[in-house]
């Protein structure tokens, strides 16, 4: 009977950590679809040019095949608006009501229908996983119910994000709409790694790991914080650029950086209050954390992920915006705000442990 409660936590374990992998995957080739600019890629959404393998070629759609998508896009946009004036967010239903981009339906571009095409299907299998997560899950509900209920809900968010994304393609990829898209995507990971932890814990009791939880604790909660406001920073310097990049033809990249305005330099400055935050909270841990220890090896690898990150950043800074450095910022800001969350995760066993030898 153990052995068999071991293998179901080992199992759920195993599937969720290949669901969180393939998710960072997909926001990697999410990056790559914006650097490439081919969000527009496919006009129709599940399908691409209304079918289920896209066209190679202009010739296999027909001469009017702009306006039948843009007719589409803005049918499906008129019943978003009224669904926003609903729940009440009538500034919002305005601004797609009678933002003109949104109207600019572009060319066949077989690379880019293909790019996207294959950033869908990875999507796809993701939401495969997610399923197969759900469904391992269930034999865990005996062991603890939580596990079950938001596997159950991660599955649902899954859902709800497919609609976003569908809801970003026929905006013409709004800005804020790929800020909510990107956003949803971290709360998938924060779940799927949250249930993996606590999986964990079924397992394998707290031990003791560390010295100061809570003032570590309070550190890397603040982090968290700080670093989802630069992340929300960061797509509004995404989206500048995009503005930029469609005002200068996708030419001379080396003047985009000085095109981008305020939210860029706060970014930028940004940036040394995070690093500052890191190396502090890094060396709390050396100074009290044992070696060798969970919590410590992912305070170096923390530590390492925000150089990198940081890194990318001065690259495309001073680089002139290389495509190659795109994903790679995108992907090393997401996995970032994971690892600060088990480790958050870590330090809240740590600091509940504390509690209990102080009572006791």
């Amino acid at each position: 009977m153990k052995q068999d409660k071991f293998k179901n936590i080992s199992s759920f374990r195993r599937i969720s950590l290949i669901t969180v992998v393939a998710v960072y995957f997909l926001i990697l080739i999410g990056g790559v679809v914006r650097s490439t600019g081919s969000g527009m890629g496919c006009p129709d959404w599940p399908k691409c040019f209304g079918s289920w393998v896209p066209p190679t070629s202009v010739d296999q759609l027909p001469n009017d095949y702009q306006d039948i998508y843009l007719a589409k896009r803005v049918k499906k946009n008129e019943g978003f608006a009224a669904q926003l004036e609903g729940l009440g967010f009538k500034s919002k239903a305005e601004e797609i009501k009678n933002d003109p981009t949104i109207l600019i339906e572009e060319e066949f571009n077989a690379v880019k229908t293909w790019i996207e095409y294959v950033n869908r299907l990875i999507g796809a299998v993701i939401g495969l996983l997610i399923l197969f997560t759900f469904y391992r899950s269930i034999a865990l509900w005996s062991l603890d119910k939580g596990i079950t209920l938001l596997s159950f809900f991660n599955l649902v968010l899954v859902l709800f994000q497919a609609w976003i994304g569908s809801i970003v393609v026929s905006t013409n990829l709004l800005p804020w709409m790929i800020t909510v898209h990107m956003l949803l995507a971290l709360l998938i990971v924060c779940l799927l790694l949250y249930t993996h932890y606590r999986s964990y814990r079924l397992k394998y009791p707290v031990q003791f790991k560390t010295e100061k939880p809570g003032l570590l604790y309070g550190i890397m909660l603040l982090s968290i914080l700080l670093m989802v406001v630069q992340v929300v920073m960061g797509t509004q310097v995404r989206e500048a650029v995009d503005t930029v990049a469609f005002q200068m033809g996708n030419m001379m990249r080396g003047e985009w950086i000085d095109m981008l305005g305020i939210t860029f330099l706060v970014h930028r400055s940004y940036s040394l209050l995070l690093l500052g935050l890191t190396l502090f909270f890094v060396y709390k841990v050396y100074k009290y954390s044992l070696r060798n220890v969970s919590l410590f090896k992912w305070t170096q690898a923390y530590g390492l992920v925000v150089l990198v990150e940081i890194g990318s950043g001065v690259g495309m800074a001073y680089f002139a915006i290389p495509a190659f450095l795109q994903p790679i910022h995108l992907l090393f800001g997401s996995l970032i705000i994971g690892i600060q969350f088990v480790i958050l995760l870590l330090l809240k066993d740590q600091k509940k442990l504390n509690v209990e030898k102080i009572v006791s």
